[in-house]
């Protein structure tokens, strides 16, 4: 069990109106002097994430109210208030909520590596309406700021379908990220500039 030994807590939320989603982060050291992210998260009915792998980062989802689903591999798992669910490192996942209150959880992520600024980032971007409910990019100005994205955080995370598969990624996201950062993309404010 960890002990917090400091905390660092951000008040803000950051909206995602397209997944459907809104998230707070703090940070904290345990008595093993392990740095945990906590990400507490309402998902909104219809809600949710596509499926993705963290190479080297555990996830720990405890539901704290109404009822969320957890991809785990290949299949769906519906988890309830007291409910935890662990995904280790290299386990493709993903969350949604198909029900009709508002699921709540908080997630600790360890190690934390870039998952806060991607959840900050790719919230931006849907509130500048460059995606899709499936994660996928609108148009090309889209695909070049999602582009920018994805390749500042290829270490933390490789998105999954919809998108082409993770070699296709790893060869095209490059190229499409220096396009798109020569356009002035900045994922943060998703927007040019």
């Amino acid at each position: 069990m960890m002990t917090a030994t400091s905390s660092e807590t951000s008040d803000s939320l950051t909206e995602d109106p397209v997944l459907k989603m809104r998230s707070r982060f703090w940070r904290t050291t345990g008595d093993d002097a392990r740095e945990v992210l906590h990400v507490e998260t309402w998902v909104d009915p219809g809600g949710g994430v596509t499926p993705h792998i963290h190479p080297a980062m555990e996830e720990r989802f405890e539901v704290l109210d109404g009822t969320v689903e957890f991809l785990a591999g290949r299949r769906w798992h519906p988890a309830q208030a007291g409910q935890t669910v662990v995904v280790p490192p290299g386990t493709r996942h993903a969350f949604r909520n198909r029900g009709t209150e508002t699921g709540h959880f908080v997630c600790d992520a360890t190690p934390p590596s870039t998952l806060q600024q991607f959840l900050e980032e790719a919230g931006a971007l849907s509130r500048a309406g460059a995606i899709t409910s499936r994660a996928l990019p609108r148009n090309l100005d889209g695909l070049l700021r999602a582009a920018v994205m994805v390749e500042r955080h290829r270490e933390m995370v490789t998105l999954l379908a919809p998108l082409p598969p993770a070699a296709i990624q790893r060869l095209v996201m490059p190229a499409l990220a220096r396009a798109g950062e020569r356009r002035g993309y900045h994922p943060r404010d998703g927007a040019a500039g």
